[in-house]
């Protein structure tokens, strides 16, 4: 019987109310208020579970004792990346106000975080779309030593990194590898096209204007 992902990162009970990744994540940020705590997570960062030492004492408590490895890992990961947010990003997500959840189809994964770093020119579209054609042929094993200074290099720049979706998708990622990567791919290049001009004979004829 193969091992499922657990609850930890199940789907929502009800469309807008708040996943269990988003409770680890807020669980995360509030550890994160204590300097000495988000020190240790930050140690963890772009390791297996089996060299996070310091971060086994507040993650294990948290989750379940029958995991899959991979979201494991993933949760051990996002733990370090939220823990080693520049400067800048801790003070905009403590000063950030409560929001409604929106629709989890609504929210950036990391393709879209790269497009809004086009957008914004801090990444040239080449080197993006390099990283998220490599990225998508890599196993987790990988990908993760690569998330550090990519997610580090965004949120320097103002761009915002949806924890709760990249929890999910790492946690997938060796068993739906293909799919993620489609998805990321498609954020990618839906946020970074511009909006067509529509050019009004190209209409259906029951939506223009009779003379």
């Amino acid at each position: 019987m193969s091992e499922s992902v657990p609850a930890a990162v199940g789907a929502p009970p009800t469309n807008g109310s708040e996943r269990a990744s988003d409770a680890f994540v807020a669980y995360v940020l509030d550890l994160c208020k204590v300097k000495k705590t988000q020190s240790d997570l930050r140690t963890g960062l772009g390791l297996p579970v089996e060299r996070c030492n310091y971060l086994h004492r507040y993650l294990v408590p948290r989750l379940p004792a029958r995991m899959h490895p991979d979201a494991r890992r993933a949760h051990y990961a996002v733990a370090a990346l939220i823990a080693a947010r520049p400067r800048a990003a801790r003070e905009a997500d403590a000063a950030g106000s409560v929001q409604p959840w929106p629709e989890w189809y609504q929210r950036a994964n990391l393709g879209a975080a790269l497009a809004q770093a086009v957008n914004k020119q801090i990444i040239k579209p080449g080197s993006a779309e390099g990283d998220l054609h490599l990225m998508a042929r890599q196993s987790s094993g990988a990908l993760h030593p690569r998330l550090p200074a990519l997610t580090r290099h965004l949120l320097t720049e103002g761009v915002a990194v949806d924890w709760a979706v990249l929890l999910e998708d790492l946690a997938w990622w060796n068993r739906d590898r293909d799919r993620i990567a489609t998805r990321w791919l498609e954020a990618y290049f839906r946020t970074t096209a511009p909006e067509p001009e529509q050019d009004p004979a190209a209409r259906p004829s029951h939506l223009t204007e009779e003379n």
